[in-house]
């Protein structure tokens, strides 16, 4: 397969996959765009890996696969890839960018305890799982920014991998919990008097009142660490930082709007229209030139 073809096929994976994340690639130059795209594709195998309809054992093994292709993409370059378009495409990308690959061994491990139904007990816990399965993913794009203090950069780019993440588990709480996962930490659940239990229509059945106040206290968390990572940006040339932020001002404003009404995320998958993520790429891009 040629590197050319190999890319294309990531193109498309982002195109059809990234709802929210292509609107920020879009603003990337080629060479980092294929790079970004290269990196989505391989993190969307394994969430889809973690996600399917598997039986646990199956995907266990599917994503112990997934890390010893990337093992001998790490080892043999290209050589490695064989014919996966996005193994192809992702050597390439990390021949010419300093893209720390080893990163994904920290996904693999967040989607493994997915597949184990692993639970958190505090927030630390919590934390630690938002750094594996997105903090991962905000150290591997800082390979395709390649910022000139990439030391000073990196628990910027880890922290905002870990706000954007927290946002993911407020905005999809029904659906997690339909599916048996419950990530909020045990003590906090306990702190409010929740316990994200499901009513006869398969919606959160916690108090107003009580489930509320659990979702703000978590949504105020989330702010935190988006103030921290938000720190990346002026480290990033203006096109990198227009993408971040492109990226990033789509989750807070899903933040915000969780944080206003939490009622919004007990019966459904909050998400912004078309038009509200396309006012906030213009935007990204107006502040990636100043």
């Amino acid at each position: 397969m040629s590197v050319e073809a190999a890319y294309e096929a990531c193109a498309e994976i982002t195109r059809r996959e990234a709802r929210n994340f292509s609107y920020g690639i879009r603003l990337l130059p080629p060479v980092k765009r294929q790079a970004m795209c290269a990196i989505y594709a391989l993190a969307r195998r394994i969430d889809d890996i973690g996600d399917g309809n598997m039986p646990s054992e199956q995907k266990l093994l599917a994503l112990s696969a997934t890390a010893e292709r990337l093992r001998n993409l790490i080892r043999d370059g290209a050589a490695g890839a064989q014919d996966d378009p996005v193994l192809v495409a992702l050597a390439d990308a990390a021949a010419r960018l300093p893209i720390a690959l080893e990163a994904f061994d920290e996904l693999i491990d967040g989607c493994r305890a997915d597949v184990e139904g692993r639970q958190y007990e505090s927030f630390d816990e919590l934390v630690h799982y938002c750094r594996c399965v997105a903090g991962s993913i905000g150290r591997l794009s800082l390979g395709v920014y390649n910022p000139a203090e990439p030391e000073r950069a990196r628990p910027l780019a880890d922290a905002l991998g870990v706000a954007l993440q927290l946002t993911n588990i407020l905005r999809d709480l029904r659906e997690d919990r339909q599916t048996g996962r419950v990530y909020l930490p045990r003590e906090d659940l306990d702190r409010f008097g929740c316990s994200l239990e499901l009513d006869s229509m398969g919606n959160l059945a916690d108090p107003p009142e009580r489930f509320a106040a659990l979702v703000r206290f978590e949504a105020a968390r989330a702010k935190d660490w988006y103030a921290e990572g938000l720190a990346l940006l002026p480290l990033l040339d203006h096109r990198s930082a227009a993408c971040t932020a492109a990226m990033a001002g789509i989750y807070r404003q899903l933040l915000n709007r969780i944080s206003a009404d939490p009622e919004v995320v007990r019966a459904q998958r909050l998400s912004l229209p078309a038009s509200g993520k396309l006012r906030v790429a213009l935007r990204a891009i107006v502040w990636g030139r100043t």
